[in-house]
Parts: C-alpha cells; sequence; structure tokens
C-alpha cells in the first residue's frame, strides 16, 4: 500500500499569538495513477476502498519532532488508518519554549483533575479533521466516530488521560510508550500517587527495561525508581481497574524511552538520561508497531484474527518481550 501525506495549519482557539498555531501533517493510504497534473505537485487522491478510514491522533514527546514519528505513523497507515501527527511549539512552562504535545496544566491539579480534559490541542485536532472531511483528497472518507489517540512520552500521558467520551465522544481508544499517570508534587499532590485514568474505553500501555527518562525523572513525582518499569506498571495495576479484558501492558526487553523514536534527535529533549537499548531498535519498533496495530485491528476494527493475534502474543514468551498482560 502506498502511503503519503498532506499538510494543514490551524489556529488554536485562546492560545497567544506567536503560540497560536499548530502545524499538521495527515499520512493516509493513497493511490498512485501515473503521471497526472496533480500527482506532479505531490497531489494523491486517497484509496478509497480502504474508506472510510478511521483515525489515530498521536501526540510527541516533549521537544521531540514529528519526524522521529514517522516510520510509526507510515507502519499503521499502510495498515489503512489516517494517521495524524502535529507540532505545537508553545510554552507549556512559563518562560520555556518548546515542541509541546499539548497539556493543560491547570486541569491536572488535584482541584481539577478527571473533571475536565488535560489535552489542550485535541479540539483544535478535531476540529481540523471535520474541516478534512469536508474538502480535500480525504474528503467524505474518514470515520470520525473512531478516533484513536496514541503518544509517546508526555505526549503518551496526554492520550490516555484524554481517552474519556465524556470529554470526547468520538475518541475510542487509546495507546502511549514510555508513559505513566504519576502525580507530579510540584502542581500540589504527595510523593508516590498514581492517578487514576478514565478506563471506559480499550487502552494498550508499552514501556521498556531500559527507560532511563523515566528512571531518572522519580524526582519529579517524590519517589526514586528502582526499577524503570515500576511507574508504568503502577499505572496499569492502580490506574486502570480492567475487567474488559481491552487493558494492556507490555514491557519490551532492552528498549529505552526513545525506542519508538526513529531517527533519533540528540539535539535536544532528554536523550541524554535515557539508559543504553540492549536489543536491536529495528526489532523493537517492529514489535511496538505489530502490538499497537494489533490492538487496533481488534478493539476498534473488530478484526477476530487480530484479537487472536494478540491472544496468541500474550501467550506466546516471544523473545524481546519482558512480559504483556491484559486485564
Amino acid at each position: 500500500m502506498s502511503v503519503k501525506a498532506i499538510f494543514q495549519a490551524v489556529k488554536v482557539e485562546n492560545a497567544s499569538s506567536p503560540y497560536d498555531t499548530i502545524h499538521l501533517k495527515i499520512f493516509y493510504p493513497a493511490q498512485v495513477l501515473g503521471s497526472h497534473p496533480e500527482q506532479n505537485r505531490g497531489i494523491f487522491p486517497a484509496d478509497s476502498q480502504h474508506a472510510p478510514f478511521k483515525v489515530a491522533i498521536f501526540f510527541n514527546g516533549i521537544n521531540c519532532g514529528i519526524d522521529s514519528y514517522q516510520w510509526l505513523a507510515v507502519k499503521l497507515a499502510e495498515r489503512g488508518l489516517v494517521v495524524v501527527t502535529f507540532s505545537w511549539v508553545a510554552q507549556n512552562f512559563p518562560g520555556i519554549v518548546a515542541i509541546t504535545p499539548g497539556v493543560d496544566l491547570k486541569n491536572l491539579t488535584p482541584n481539577t483533575y478527571g473533571k475536565s480534559p488535560t489535552a489542550s490541542a485535541l479540539p483544535t485536532l478535531l476540529a481540523a479533521l471535520e474541516s478534512l472531511q469536508s474538502t480535500g483528497v480525504l474528503a467524505g472518507m474518514l470515520d470520525l466516530q473512531h478516533v484513536i489517540l496514541g503518544g509517546h512520552s508526555a505526549g503518551g500521558r496526554v492520550a490516555i488521560e484524554n481517552a474519556n467520551p465524556q470529554f470526547f465522544p468520538q475518541v475510542v481508544a487509546a495507546f502511549s510508550y514510555g508513559a505513566h499517570s504519576a502525580a507530579v508534587m510540584q502542581l500540589g499532590y504527595d510523593a508516590g500517587i498514581i492517578l487514576p485514568l478514565p478506563d471506559v474505553l480499550p487502552l494498550m500501555l508499552i514501556g521498556g527495561t531500559c527507560d532511563g527518562v523515566i528512571a531518572n525523572n522519580g524526582a519529579l513525582y517524590g519517589v526514586t525508581w528502582e526499577d524503570a518499569t515500576i511507574p508504568v506498571k503502577r499505572t496499569f495495576t492502580e490506574a486502570i481497574a480492567g475487567g474488559r479484558n481491552d487493558s494492556y501492558l507490555l514491557l519490551l526487553e532492552g528498549a529505552n524511552h526513545f525506542s519508538i523514536t526513529h531517527p533519533k534527535d540528540d539535539t535536544t529533549g532528554t536523550a541524554w538520561l535515557d539508559f543504553p537499548a540492549t536489543q536491536p531498535e529495528e526489532e523493537v519498533r517492529n514489535k511496538i508497531v505489530e502490538a499497537i496495530g494489533l490492538f487496533i485491528d481488534a478493539h476498534v476494527r473488530s478484526q477476530t484474527t487480530a484479537l487472536e493475534a494478540l491472544n496468541q502474543l500474550l501467550k506466546s514468551h516471544q523473545q524481546g518481550i519482558a512480559s504483556f498482560e491484559r486485564k
């Protein structure tokens, strides 16, 4: 399947200039029909035989450029999804300008958490999808009642925290890599608190046993993580009640915090905190996209074969998987 991408720029309501613009890159299954004036300008029609397309919105980690997630977006688009990545330069913290996944800090405090969404970019992104449904190469081809949220690091937390149909009725599932729901003490929490997740939709948490960023950031939460996977495990155990058999925890042996990124960018972000990966990076990425793809196919696209494959993966003790569980 051929994958192409288009770009959009959208304004964020209530954001201050110059930090009020989000730039989107939208990947989609395309038809390459040979020489054609539109294609000579880089415009390709969507492959309508796979429509209507379910949509995955991916939230980047702080100061992680979207190019590092393009490999994942392409792989998911090859499975028949439309995948949205975006770049928003803003001030998540006063005076600190960064590429942000969009975090509404005022809704993360003890008095507000769980009462309002924490995803400050998501309303704008959903509005942009409505516009794409009306005009352009994807017009009429999007299934906007089946939106999946995914993300890495802080973006992964945004994804799993906002998988709540009370806030966003069109969201039907979420996945994360290198993310957890531990409470930041600076926002007014006691040490070592794990905040609850909405826990009403299918969720998949993925982490690596060599995640140095998580291991070295315990002070933010008032603890020392003896193991890089502890807050991810605790999120699965404490923040999700389960009982529907659609919540998953996948821990990858030898994967680090940035195993989901390719190519890596060591000029920004927190790469210096990370531990070296001990498994071949391509093999780790293949496991990440296989798990995410099967999760979406099973629990969003209702493919029986995908659910069977997930069940087999749960039982397989495959090399490179430290643990895989469901509840």
